[in-house]
């Protein structure tokens, strides 16, 4: 009996009732990339798996403008899940999946230029040694290294920017800066920006000689403020379980609660590393694995069709994944917020997000919309027999 959560980063599947907070009115991430692929020339977007899972149907559970999708028998449990945590960002989405909902405000900076308080700024400059600091505010990743990457290389100076995102992200040429240099500088930075509130610093390298030629590597290093208490993940590691987190899952969790940290980069790597360790990790294990492509190539980037492929990539896989279950194993595939391709900006979009629930022994059927992510967690300490979680209900 053993727990596998996928988070498909980014896949939300509709608006939340209190979207207008953060001007996602009518977002809806998986809905928009159907219609898209629908009205393109590449024809329907072709999940079946994703699909026959429940993911339609959990998708008009949010919006009934979309079909019903109930044509076919569904093979697991699916409903969708508000967030109770106040941001749309990937720290409280994790963590409320975990079990803990981030019910007070993160820090953020605001939109003017420059974003960042003066006196930040000044430390930054003096821990890091630096001869100053570029960009300084709100801005797309891969555009701001386009706009600045080559005078980066030039004065030695960072690229420092902010997203909507309780985030201060640094990003540095590989070789002219160096990739330990960036990394030690964010690891000084994060303690800078505690007094602010900040959930994440975020390392962003990348390599290239000239604009249209710089690419972010995946070297990328998240340094996150630590779960305020404790989530499933603590609980388990415990009670003696090992507990596998895999891409940025570590990342994300300030490597509270993880047993095992497996580096994999790209979704396919990620899919290899899940599949792998589903198929040997012991009995009362977690296996969890975020699939950051969905956000971080597609997503934020606004690309539909490049979107929609990853997700026939990601469905094509879901039997191999099937294949390495045990009786007793219960998969969950979710998300942490949504991304919505159509939406104006770079930013996430404040949607429910996905729930569906699969393994050889775990019921089928709707489980409805849920009240909190926190569901999520109250499910997999359900499943492993572990205590329950203060906040959250099981669908098991």
């Amino acid at each position: 009996m053993r727990a596998i959560i996928a988070v498909l980063d980014s896949f939300g599947i509709g608006s939340t009732p209190d979207a207008d907070h953060f001007g996602d009115v009518g977002a809806n991430t998986f809905g928009h990339i159907w219609e898209g692929c629908a009205k393109a020339e590449r024809g329907m977007l072709q999940i079946p798996h994703l699909m026959a899972l429940g993911l339609g149907r959990a998708a008009h559970l949010v919006d009934s403008t979309l079909p019903a999708f109930d044509g076919l028998p569904v093979t697991g449990l699916y409903g969708a899940a508000r967030e109770l945590s106040k941001g749309k960002d990937t720290p409280s989405g994790h963590w409320e999946m975990m079990g803990l909902p981030v019910e007070e405000d993160w820090g953020y900076f605001p939109r003017a230029i420059p974003t960042f308080p003066a006196e930040l700024t000044a430390a930054v400059i003096r821990t890091g040694k630096l001869p100053g600091i570029l960009g300084n505010c709100h801005a797309s990743g891969t555009e701001i290294i386009e706009q600045f990457g080559e005078e980066h290389i030039r004065s030695g100076k960072p690229i420092c920017y902010t997203s909507a995102d309780s985030v201060y992200q640094i990003a540095a040429h590989e070789t002219y800066f160096g990739l330990e240099r960036l990394y030690e500088l964010c690891h000084s930075v994060r303690k800078l920006v505690d007094p602010y509130r900040i959930g994440r610093v975020i390392a962003r390298p990348f390599v290239g000689e000239r604009a249209g030629e710089f690419q972010r590597t995946g070297n990328r290093h998240d340094y996150a403020t630590p779960p305020t208490r404790s989530t499933v993940l603590d609980m388990a590691k415990a009670a003696g379980r090992e507990v596998i987190g895999i891409g940025k899952i570590p990342d994300i969790f300030a490597h509270c609660g993880i047993t095992q940290e497996i580096t994999a980069h790209a979704n396919g790597a990620v899919f290899d590393a899940t599949i792998a360790h589903s198929r040997s990790a012991p009995e009362g294990s977690i296996v969890f694995a975020n699939f950051v492509d969905f956000d971080t190539l597609f997503g934020h980037r606004r690309n539909l069709l490049g979107y929609a492929g990853a997700l026939e990539a990601f469905d094509k896989r879901v039997p191999e994944l099937k294949a390495v279950l045990r009786p007793g194993d219960l998969v969950i595939f979710s998300a942490d917020h949504g991304c919505d391709t159509t939406w104006a900006g770079t930013d996430h979009t404040r949607e429910h997000i996905p729930i569906l629930a699969f393994g050889p022994n775990i019921d089928t059927g709707p489980i409805g919309i849920r009240r909190t992510f926190a569901d999520i967690g109250q499910s997999i300490a359900t499943h492993l027999g572990l205590p329950p979680m203060p906040v959250g209900t099981s669908f098991l």
